[in-house]
């Protein structure tokens, strides 16, 4: 049970990477963008970002043991995401505005929630597996060096 749990937990905290790398690293309130966005107006590479940060959604679903309607979900929004990137001009602008990888990456985690809960935050292995570095508490109010 517990190599189960580790590697759902694994798969969640890798969703949220691809969450905030494809769909969220520039946000301002409820609007967000990042590299799928962007890429969404390049052709060629937009599509070959979109397809690839899919797969890899779904592959970590699939080690996770999702259900499948959970992955049903996933596979819809990644779907609608990857062939919206296809198409010139309106597709392009549907990617930039449609954050199906944030979607996808959602509905695992609200999987792996419910069946072993939300993950600890352990900072370390956040690091370890690639994520962000801890920051270094702010010094105390009038705390002398």
């Amino acid at each position: 049970m517990t190599l189960h749990r580790d590697r759902a937990h694994k798969a969640w905290r890798r969703a949220e990477r691809i969450k905030r790398l494809s769909d969220r690293v520039v946000g301002l309130g409820p609007w967000g963008l990042g590299i799928d966005g962007v890429l969404a107006w390049v052709p060629v590479a937009g599509t070959a970002y979109s397809v690839g940060a899919a797969a890899l959604l779904l592959s970590e679903a699939i080690q996770a043991g999702a259900s499948r309607a959970t992955l049903a979900r996933m596979a819809a929004y990644l779907g609608l995401d990857s062939v919206a990137s296809g198409v010139p001009i309106v597709g392009w602008a549907l990617d930039t505005l449609f954050t199906g990888h944030a979607f996808a990456a959602r509905a695992l985690q609200r999987d792996v929630e419910k069946r072993f809960g939300r993950p600890a935050d352990d900072t370390p292995a956040l690091v370890a597996a690639g994520g962000a570095r801890p920051r270094k508490p702010a010094p105390a109010q009038g705390a002398e060096s």
